[in-house]
């Protein structure tokens, strides 16, 4: 007997009391013996049930998923695998014929199969995402399909039509119209949020290629299912993303700071003004910032203890400045956030785009997004000395191949020094004196 081997009756102390480690595990039934729970490393349980289809050992061995934690209760969840178990010994195979019904199924049944059992290890921001991209462009243009019948070419023209706005949804309402739908309080406050927010319903060529990549995730779990035997997506080659690597110089840093004083004097939204400024002197991205909390901020150590960011928890070291920042904003009653929203201080504002428009435009920066801030926090970084992996660290990569994008800003300190060392030769050959400092001899 395997000693790994984890087994214990399944109760809901026991289900409770299973905790997700490095690898998913399993734990076994000691009541019904096929039952099991598995654990994944995000901490999804799933009940299940093993059997062998056909006579004897020789019998293929199947995993068939009864339901999420959650769903069912540890006893409803026993009462499904005994009703699958006697089902096999009357000679059934209830995972085949679901793997055959999932075969026939369309490429709208396979989202939502995925969306269920296919993404225990993303995070819920990216979830939705998926599940907006899969609203406003997957199931138009292919939920009908037949999950075997999508070809490469469907996946190209697919590409293409995202790419040209084809699914590109009608223009959101304005904020006035809200109003005048009779919404009040926190449901305006949430459509508001709606409203600004959501761009996976536009269209354009890095929206297909976003899409196109989640389409590539959706097909290589149906791969994995047994419900077709290649991905279509591959071998379609998408868009480049644009990779900008717009970065503001001093100058232009002293223009926004100009601009920020000048609208906060004029009474421009104080909260997006702050973030802003945060997001310059931290390079946090802007979902950080915006849902930062009090509790987050650790003003002795000088640091922000995300509890959650695009790459789970991570901490961001602050500066003078950031720390200045911070300690100059109120608290909102009844709320953690440091920026809480005005309609409702359970939430978090989220307008900072829509006053960036404004600040830029007065600072005279109309080509530089939001997102440029952290390329140019990790370009001072880079020319401040600062290496790659930390630089990753700081920014929260969880590859430091990410942080790649930033190593040719490492050669401007050799350049500068070439360019001193140039200077002081061509000195000397035209009869200037140089103050060059002899090489001292290596100890013998």
């Amino acid at each position: 007997m395997d000693e790994n081997r984890r087994t214990e009756r399944l109760g809901k102390r026991a289900v409770d009391a299973a905790k997700p480690a490095a690898v998913a595990y399993r734990v076994w039934d000691t009541d019904l013996k096929g039952f099991g729970l598995k654990v994944s490393p995000r901490g999804l349980k799933t009940y299940f049930v093993w059997y062998r289809a056909g006579e004897g050992r020789s019998g293929a061995r199947r995993e068939y998923t009864i339901a999420r934690h959650g769903e069912m209760t540890p006893e409803e969840a026993r009462a499904a695998a005994a009703d699958v178990l006697s089902r096999v010994r009357l000679g059934d195979d209830p995972q085949a014929k679901r793997q055959r019904a999932r075969a026939e199924m369309d490429v709208a049944a396979l989202c939502e199969c995925y969306l269920k059992d296919g993404v225990a290890t993303k995070k819920e921001s990216t979830l939705v995402a998926d599940r907006a991209r899969i609203r406003a462009h997957i199931k138009p243009l292919l939920g009908k399909r037949p999950v075997s019948a999508v070809t490469t070419a469907d996946v190209a023209r697919f590409l293409k039509d995202v790419a040209v706005g084809k699914t590109a949804a009608k223009p959101k309402p304005t904020a006035a119209s809200l109003k005048a739908q009779g919404l009040k309080g926190r449901a305006l406050a949430q459509a508001d949020r709606r409203r600004r927010t959501d761009g996976s319903s536009r269209g354009g060529k890095g929206t297909a290629t976003r899409t196109v990549g989640l389409l590539g995730a959706i097909f290589a779990f149906a791969v994995r299912e047994g419900l077709r035997a290649d991905n279509p997506v591959r071998g379609v080659e998408r868009f480049k993303d644009r990779q900008s690597q717009r970065f503001l110089s001093g100058d232009e840093l002293a223009r926004l700071t100009r601009a920020l004083a000048e609208a906060e004097a004029n009474g421009v939204n104080v909260r997006a003004l702050n973030v802003i400024r945060l997001l310059t002197l931290t390079g946090a991205r802007k979902s950080e910032i915006e849902g930062l909390r009090w509790s987050e901020v650790d003003f002795a150590r000088s640091t922000l203890n995300l509890a959650d960011s695009k790459t789970g928890a991570r901490s961001v070291p602050l500066g003078a400045a950031a720390l200045a920042c911070l300690q100059a904003i109120p608290r909102t009653k009844g709320s953690d956030f440091v920026f809480a929203s005005e309609a409702d201080p359970k939430l978090h504002y989220v307008g900072t785009p829509k006053v960036w428009h404004r600040v830029r435009t007065a600072a005279g920066l109309a080509d530089v997004r939001l997102h440029d801030l952290r390329h140019t926090f990790a370009s001072f970084g880079v020319a401040g000395g600062l290496s790659l992996p930390m630089l990753a660290a700081i920014l929260g990569h969880r590859d430091v191949k990410t942080t790649q994008q930033y190593a040719h800003l490492a050669d401007d300190p050799i350049r500068h020094a070439a360019d001193r060392t140039a200077g002081a030769i061509a000195g000397a050959m035209q009869g200037v004196a140089a103050d060059v400092s002899p090489l001292r001899k290596a100890p013998t």
